[in-house]
């Protein structure tokens, strides 16, 4: 029966989620500081905590996730974590040796009030921090926000522990990519260094997510941003941040603290989004764009152009993250489908909506907006009114099988299949992509409605 209870009457909810569109904050902050290199993800709190961010993770990238924790106690509860902590810095640093702790706070932790900063020092005071080693933190309790917000705070905490000017600004330009897939961070650099621009990206996950299995095991795998890099960010000509909710914050930290200028642009999916991307890449570095690029942009628009007859007018659902939801839309409306229905369960504020229901105002019939929302509500709605196409993590296939409808996986998580770690879905590459597993999604259902008559062999 899976969710077919579901009713298909909206009924008001205020104090009830069910099936939330999103995760909790540590996760998100997990996910950042494993994109530095030779960094140790330390969670603050349980260990029931830490297992489920570890697995989701793991899960999710199909890749070992390393972490540490205080392992809180019940004594933990009563009489705070400083102990653990110190506990925890010390024995991680001499039994496994990273370059730089990263500290996330959760639940009890946060209800406790353990002051962090403070503890960090007692153990630089007592010794515990060896010298040339780092330990940061990020305070991402999981009763607010969501794994966007986790990742977004642990990713200004890299600027604010490290970033620094020199006095005299580098051809560098800093990439914050928003919390997408390693595949995506790596496009986003390549498409910089098709222009011959030099970059800092952080987080970088690339190659450390979607590393090679070579049969030898490495605790801490070569890719993410080193700490020389971090500070080396403050010196640099302009910054680059994608999706403002993930990335917008430590930009303008950066920017405060260092007077590096920044550009927020929303992730380069598609046409539109890869556009702005590359144009203020040329714009900052003052480059030209190479005939490479031009020849990736023409081949998305030529496969726009071929198969705009599969796309026209279909009705899809999504449901995600903020910033994922924005760049999707744009996409979609470009290709002339209609996102109707679109839910997150991260809380992005009202001129956030507004810009989301301004990339959707043509459309031909009513959009549902809801965010805070869930996929509850989202199936509520589809039972009211089917789409055509679902767009989402892998907790959409409930909706999908339950109503019979195409979906195209994407975002976080994604449980039951792989590729996401590896082929992208932003650039003109990553256009590309996307755009095949949405025709093959309604080509797919096509072909099996289709009757003996109007079997088409050729599309």
């Amino acid at each position: 029966m899976l969710l077919r209870h579901t009713p298909k009457e909206v009924t008001e909810r205020s104090a009830l989620t069910i099936n939330p569109a999103k995760t909790c904050q540590p996760v998100g902050a997990m996910y950042a500081a494993l994109g530095i290199h030779g960094c140790l993800p330390h969670s603050h709190g349980s260990q029931g905590c830490y297992a489920y961010h570890r697995s989701a993770l793991t899960r999710h990238f199909k890749e070992p996730v390393i972490a540490a924790t205080s392992a809180f106690t019940e004594g933990s509860s009563v009489f705070g974590g400083q102990a653990n902590l110190l506990q925890a810095i010390d024995n991680i640093f001499t039994v496994y040796n990273p370059d730089i702790i990263a500290v996330h706070t959760t639940c009890l932790s946060e209800t406790i009030g353990d002051d962090i900063p403070q503890i960090i020092n007692k153990a630089k005071a007592e010794g515990k921090v060896p010298d040339g080693k780092y330990v940061i933190h990020a305070n991402t309790p999981s009763y607010v926000g969501s794994h966007v917000t986790g990742f977004s705070t642990m990713t200004r905490a890299m600027v604010d522990y490290f970033a620094e000017s020199s006095g005299h600004k580098t051809k560098t330009i800093n990439l914050i990519p928003g919390y997408s897939e390693p595949s995506d961070m790596e496009e986003i650099r390549r498409i910089a260094s098709l222009m011959g621009i030099q970059t800092i990206m952080f987080p970088d996950t690339s190659k450390v997510l979607n590393g090679p299995l070579t049969g030898k095991y490495r605790m801490f795998p070569e890719g993410g941003v080193t700490i020389p890099e971090l500070r080396q960010a403050g010196s640099s000509m302009g910054t680059v941040a994608l999706g403002a909710l993930a990335s917008g914050a430590a930009a303008k930290a950066l920017d405060a603290k260092c007077k590096v200028p920044c550009e927020i642009l929303d992730l380069p999916m598609g046409l539109h989004g890869t556009d702005m991307y590359v144009d203020i890449l040329r714009r900052i570095a003052g480059v030209n764009v190479p005939d490479s690029l031009t020849l990736e942009r023409g081949q998305l628009v030529d496969v726009i152009s071929d198969m705009h007859q599969y796309f026209y007018g279909k009705k899809v659902a999504l449901a995600g993250d903020p910033d994922q939801l924005l760049a999707i839309a744009r996409f979609l409306v470009s290709i002339d489908m209609i996102p109707v229905y679109m839910v997150t369960g991260t809380p992005a504020g009202k001129k956030f909506e507004k810009t989301l229901r301004e990339v959707v105002k043509d459309a031909p019939c009513e959009v549902k907006i809801q965010m805070p929302g869930d996929m509850f509500l989202l199936h509520q709605w589809i039972k009211q009114s089917p789409v055509d196409l679902l767009i989402g993590n892998s907790y959409l296939k409930y909706i999908a099988k339950d109503e019979d409808i195409p979906l195209v996986r994407h975002g976080f998580p994604i449980f039951d299949r792989v590729g996401h770690s590896y082929f992208p879905t932003m650039g003109y590459k990553g256009g590309l992509r996307f755009l095949e597993k949405i025709l093959d999604a309604i080509l797919d259902r096509k072909d099996r409605d289709a009757t003996d008559i109007n079997m088409e062999l050729v599309m």
